[in-house]
């Protein structure tokens, strides 16, 4: 199975700085990868890390690339909250390129 993780560096988990919740995030989303037997796509070949930190790049990468991916890791359904109300129709758009959408919490 392949699928995208996406961290939301911009919320504290915890109580944690930024810096701290995106490690939590990424370590959390990387032992469920494990578990699930996910292995990470990368769609961008210039893209520094190997997950997505912003929605709309990874939404400009889909439409880019044209492909449906098997699944979209997050660390929990409040770290993209901010985008889905903000940006309801793209969040629609984004989500239907997956075939599930999984989450640590």
């Amino acid at each position: 199975m392949k699928g995208i993780y996406l961290i939301n560096e911009k919320i504290h988990i915890n109580g944690y700085v930024h810096d701290e919740s995106a490690a939590i995030q990424q370590a959390a989303l990387l032992d469920l990868m494990n578990k699930e037997g996910v292995a990470p796509v990368k769609l961008n070949p210039y893209q520094l890390n190997e997950h997505y930190t912003i929605p709309h790049a990874l939404l400009f990468d889909l439409k880019l690339h044209k492909k449906q991916i098997d699944c979209l890791l997050m660390y929990s359904n409040e770290s993209i909250g901010d985008f889905a109300l903000t940006y309801p129709a793209r969040w629609l758009i984004l989500k239907s390129y997956f075939d599930r959408i999984l989450t640590v919490a």
